[in-house]
């Protein structure tokens, strides 16, 4: 079979590393076509050579949205595949092309929202995706319940559509933690994120200045993206930089999630972020904003550590409790890692994407 993806942006982030995960497993059962619309193609260093992959770096004249509807049209007709993928709402157009022609057997991935749409969901954006993804040859995956509910409720896409499957990991991948990182006797709180505005690192890294007036702790920062620069001058700006890292992006996080003691997420909108299935498999305890299914995600003893108070003072007093208690961390840590082996099987995940990919029923 040959698939045809349409991601807004090919850079390193979950829906692509997710895809990564397919790709890799399946390696000999699909051929991939990957359409990045802003030119950035850095994930297809997390696919194995073995995949046979082409990626396009495509361009196109964003504000003549009339006009790129026909376009698409056209790629769609000229590239030949057997279904046709897109994610996320920087693809939504590429679905309604598809409606505009002999329409090919669909699938849109939903796993987020960018900042315009944080806290609230813009009637034009709804309208269009009811109208996109509402076709009869269309099926939408979320990964999460929030967004189960947003497709069903706010969108309106007909039930029968959309399904909820939920992200998988490889608990084996990210065992092995060592019991403390003792890195110049500091405790190390980490994260793995793109550098993008939603993720709101600054508010991690206030919340690190905050802690390091009282307490011995350090900050990694993998990942990269369009703020890095900003977020390191902040951690100048701050007397920070000499405890922060900023190692870059990287195709084995597990190697960093065994250097922390505790894991941070503090984004304004999430879903079901792979960075969490990560830290839990790894065994660490999480401190993370309340939003999208974290709080749901996570174990029963770490649900109190997923907060709702999204200043730098309430994540650093959060983060302070776990700071201050190895035994605690180790107790947190050590029911989220039981928690990815009970709820989030890789195997699972995969199985039901080669079931939606060869046509077969997911209910």
């Amino acid at each position: 079979m040959r698939l045809l993806h349409i991601f807004p942006s090919f850079e390193i982030g979950g829906a692509q590393a997710r895809f990564a995960q397919i790709a890799n497993h399946f390696a000999a059962r699909f051929e991939h076509v990957v359409v990045a619309l802003d030119g950035c193609v850095e994930a297809r260093r997390l696919v194995n050579s073995a995949v046979s992959m082409d990626v396009v770096a495509l361009s196109y004249d964003k504000k003549s949205q009339l006009r790129s509807l026909w376009r698409f049209r056209a790629e769609l007709e000229s590239r030949r595949h057997d279904l046709l993928l897109t994610y996320n709402w920087g693809a939504v157009d590429w679905a309604l092309a598809n409606r505009m022609r002999k329409s090919s057997r669909h699938v849109h991935m939903e796993d987020g929202f960018g900042p315009d749409e944080a806290d609230r969901q813009l009637r034009r954006r709804i309208w269009f995706r009811r109208i996109a993804l509402t076709g009869g040859h269309t099926t939408v995956i979320v990964p999460s319940q929030t967004l189960l509910s947003i497709a069903r409720d706010v969108w309106h896409l007909p039930g029968r559509r959309v399904v909820y499957l939920p992200n998988g990991i490889d608990c084996v991948r990210f065992q092995g933690r060592q019991t403390e990182s003792g890195q110049r006797g500091a405790v190390v709180i980490g994260t793995v994120a793109s550098l993008r505005a939603e993720k709101n690192l600054g508010r991690l890294i206030r919340a690190a200045a905050l802690l390091r007036r009282t307490m011995n702790a350090r900050l990694i920062i993998v990942g990269d993206g369009p703020e890095r620069t900003a977020l390191e001058r902040l951690t100048v700006d701050l007397g920070m930089a000499a405890a922060v890292d900023f190692v870059g992006a990287t195709s084995a996080p597990e190697e960093f999630y065994r250097r922390m003691d505790l894991f941070a997420i503090s984004s304004d909108t999430e879903q079901m972020p792979y960075s969490v299935l990560e830290a839990m498999a790894t065994g660490l305890p999480i401190v993370a904003t309340d939003v999208g299914d974290i709080a749901q995600m996570v174990s029963e003893p770490n649900r109190r550590f997923v907060i709702a108070d999204r200043t730098p003072e309430g994540f650093a007093r959060t983060l302070a409790e776990l700071v201050a208690d190895a035994e605690l961390r180790a107790d947190v840590g050590a029911a989220n890692r039981k928690a990815a082996l009970a709820r989030f099987d890789l195997d699972v995940m995969l199985s039901r994407y080669l079931s939606l990919f060869e046509g077969g029923s997911l209910a």
